[in-house]
């Protein structure tokens, strides 16, 4: 099987979890019945993840992937501060029913995980995962800055980005608009990142 098959299995048990999640709470739904829904073995759900919380860690983790990416793309003699603010407001943007379904997406779980402790865990592993992949992204941006305010600054970045989806997820603000993500991802990041400005 392919790497990029592999992905799309990967990709397709998360929405069904997600899917199973949101409509009945993870408590509710049985790792049988995400594989069901998925149209796989119960042995293929086992391959890719060991429980069904952890089914959802690739959902959680696509918006992050796309932002690194939009950073990473940014000039490389972007100010970091700046840089930053372009790309999480470039990724949060809304274009196209397919990135406000993901958001959608990412409401439900952070609901659910508001009562399912495996699943907050889930989220954090994904945030801190996320915040050790832009280390080196964020170094690239940081000329030569001492590596622990590289550090605190992809902290403060990945932050921004999950104390929003978190309060906006509480909320029934739109995608778009004021006390969106995008809104509320850029409001964060400007206040934690006040010491790093020169």
């Amino acid at each position: 099987m392919t790497e990029r098959r592999k992905a799309a299995t990967q990709f397709e048990i998360a929405r069904a979890a997600a899917e199973l999640f949101t409509e009945r709470g993870p408590d509710a739904t049985t790792t049988e019945e995400i594989a069901a829904r998925a149209g796989v073995a119960l042995r293929t759900f086992y391959r890719y993840f060991r429980n069904k919380q952890d089914a959802v860690a690739p959902l959680l983790a696509v918006g992050g992937d796309h932002w690194r990416e939009r950073l990473a793309a940014m000039p490389p003699d972007t100010a970091l501060p700046e840089a930053l603010e372009a790309a999480i407001a470039e990724s949060l943007t809304v274009r196209g029913e397919l990135k406000a379904e993901g958001l959608r997406w990412t409401r439900g779980l952070l609901r659910a995980a508001a009562a399912d402790p495996a699943l907050r865990t889930v989220w954090y592993r994904v945030n801190r995962e996320s915040e050790d992949r832009l280390v080196p992204v964020v170094a690239r941006f940081a000329g030569d800055a001492d590596p622990l305010e590289v550090r605190l600054a992809a902290a403060a970045a990945t932050d921004a980005i999950r104390v929003a989806l978190e309060t906006w997820s509480e909320t029934d603000a739109d995608v778009e608009g004021p006390g969106s993500p995008r809104d509320l991802a850029v409001r964060c990041l400007r206040r934690f990142m006040d010491g790093i400005r020169p």
